[in-house]
């Protein structure tokens, strides 16, 4: 589904009380299964990767997205959006600084992508609804997140070789053997990334297709381009 199609999933204009109140209730609508295309079968064609980036002290969003053809990783479109930024800065909630201005940047691609990598969590979230929960479920897209850092959940060290891994388990005082996500080694001896199932995925397809999409780098390659993209000719912030 494109951003501009079918009726929106909820408002924007929302106090950080009524966001928190909707992450709980919108997480129970994700889907942790492997749902690609309608009715689960088609096979993915078109990877986007998005990212966001923050200037002017934060009052104003970059949000990109690059399409990449799958499997083969070439970069096929891309698109680049500044706006005003609506939501303050509030962890836990950064979909709803971010997901709009994402939106409108993948509105603008030429096509409609079969999987979107973000960077930012999915289901290792607080609430269990990360951005690419939020963005996964209102586009009725798969969706994975691949986070450079850890925001809930305790872990071991992978081992060094890409590929290694370990779960990352909720915290103290939750479901202490919930797994979260997977903490995983995607290049020799840097750190790791978190994959988590943002929607319509599984977390062991999304660790294998996070690993399918790292190529040279610690990231994979869509939201690697897209962190380029959003920080070109940045402004301050």
């Amino acid at each position: 589904m494109r951003p501009d199609e079918g009726p929106p999933l909820h408002a924007w204009d929302l106090s950080p009380a009524e966001a928190i109140a909707l992450q709980k209730r919108l997480a129970g609508d994700v889907v942790r299964r492997d749902r690609f295309g309608p009715g689960g079968r088609r096979a993915i064609r078109r990877v986007a990767g998005v990212d966001a980036a923050f200037g002017d002290g934060g009052r104003t969003i970059r949000a990109a997205a690059v399409m990449l053809s799958y499997p083969e990783l070439a970069p096929t479109d891309r698109a680049l959006i500044e706006r005003p930024t609506a939501f303050p800065y509030v962890p836990g909630l950064l979909s709803f600084r971010e997901v709009p201005a994402l939106l409108e940047a993948l509105g603008k691609l030429s096509a409609a992508p079969d999987l979107i990598l973000c960077d930012g969590h999915g289901y290792a979230h607080p609430r269990r609804f990360g951005l690419a929960c939020h963005l996964g479920l209102w586009l009725e897209t798969p969706a994975i997140g691949v986070a450079k850092s850890r925001l809930t959940g305790s872990h071991d060290e992978p081992g060094p070789a890409r590929g290694d891994a370990v779960w990352l388990l909720a915290g103290k005082g939750e479901k202490p053997l919930e797994r979260l996500g997977t903490v995983l080694r995607t290049r020799e001896r840097v750190k790791p990334v978190y994959v988590s199932a943002g929607h319509r995925i599984s977390l062991k397809t999304a660790v294998a297709l996070t690993l399918a999409c790292t190529t040279r780098y610690r990231l994979p390659e869509p939201t690697r381009l897209a962190d380029r993209l959003s920080k070109a000719h940045r402004g301050g912030g």
